[in-house]
């Protein structure tokens, strides 16, 4: 077994600025960022190549990535993100489980939505059965009058509006930070 020693060096202040959020910026902390830095030197002195560590080594023991974008993108990642109110590395953890294993994740306040939609869709269902049945066992010959199929209809149109709100909000989702370029 390696034994572990400690490095620390010395900088200006801004410098020390700008590493704190280059290594928040990539999700690790001050000391995370140092080691691969460090590590990544060893390895192109090794090799006498410009070559970067490969993060691979890091993500086997700790399932933690680090993934560099653009500054753009990162805003649109983080307003994807937001629209879905979801912290950003969760939604990137969906985005790249539904790519690796062709799902399509929902997150937690749209599956909410969607059970409460289908919660409503049984009981309508069993309103109209108890309508159906007491009709054919003629307790109700004369069939549902028109106050109840309003009530039904009003009651049928709330639901498909909730559905229509449901997707439009999740496709939203999926577009959000990606305004229409003018030409």
């Amino acid at each position: 077994m390696k034994t572990r020693v400690h490095l620390s060096t010395w900088i200006d202040s801004d410098s020390r600025a700008l590493f704190a959020e280059i290594a928040h910026a990539q999700g690790l902390s001050e000391s995370a960022l140092l080691r691969r830095l460090v590590k990544s030197a060893l390895i192109m002195a090794d090799t006498g190549t410009q070559s970067v560590l490969d993060p691979v080594e890091s993500v086997a023991s700790s399932g933690r990535i680090s993934v560099r974008l653009r500054p753009d993108d990162l805003l649109f990642l983080r307003e994807r993100a937001r629209a879905r109110e979801l912290p950003t590395s969760t939604y990137v953890s969906f985005l790249v489980r539904a790519h690796l294993r062709a799902l399509t994740p929902l997150p937690t306040a749209e599956l909410e939505t969607l059970k409460r939609s289908v919660a409503e869709v049984g009981a309508i269902g069993r309103n109209i059965n108890q309508i159906a049945r007491a009709v054919n066992q003629q307790q109700w010959p004369n069939g549902p009058n028109r106050s109840d199929l309003l009530s039904l209809l009003r009651a049928l149109t709330g639901l498909r509006d909730h559905f229509k709100a449901f997707i439009n909000a999740n496709l939203a989702s999926w577009d959000a930070g990606h305004e229409k370029e003018s030409h």
